[in-house]
């Protein structure tokens, strides 16, 4: 399980029990380098963190033991949170936000507030369903 320290500019993992619902080992996953802050974040079929950078213009995908694999820059510096979809799973969605800008900012960004749909050949994985009787 992941958890985006965004103040901190970290993400932290730890190990989750299936069964009990609680967690254990926490670590630091990564340390952001550069710009934006950790925001949403979802993983790939390759066990890869894909992280949305709020601020920051970009996704990161991060390998399994943390180190970065891939920057996506996007036209938008609000990056909010990314999701698989699509009949595949195929498709990385990447929302953003527009929050904070005034007329003049917007001007200066206009995609802030998109959606964007990317071809990152590779795939997510289906989600797993929720167990309330914890």
């Amino acid at each position: 399980m992941y958890f985006a320290d965004t103040p901190k500019k970290r993400i932290r993992v730890y190990g989750y029990d299936l069964d009990s619902g609680l967690l254990s080992g926490e670590r630091i996953f990564a340390t952001v380098e550069g710009p934006g802050f950790p925001d949403g974040s979802t993983v790939d079929a390759d066990g890869c963190l894909w992280n949305a950078k709020w601020g920051g213009g970009r996704v990161v995908r991060y390998a399994p033991d943390g180190r970065v694999d891939r920057v996506l820059p996007l036209p938008a510096s609000q990056v909010t949170c990314c999701a698989f979809g699509g009949a595949g799973l195929d498709r990385l969605y990447v929302t953003t936000a527009r929050t904070g800008f005034d007329p003049s900012a917007l001007a200066g960004e206009p995609h802030a507030g998109a959606l964007f749909v990317l071809d990152v050949g590779v795939s997510g994985l289906a989600d797993a369903p929720f167990d309330a009787k914890l």
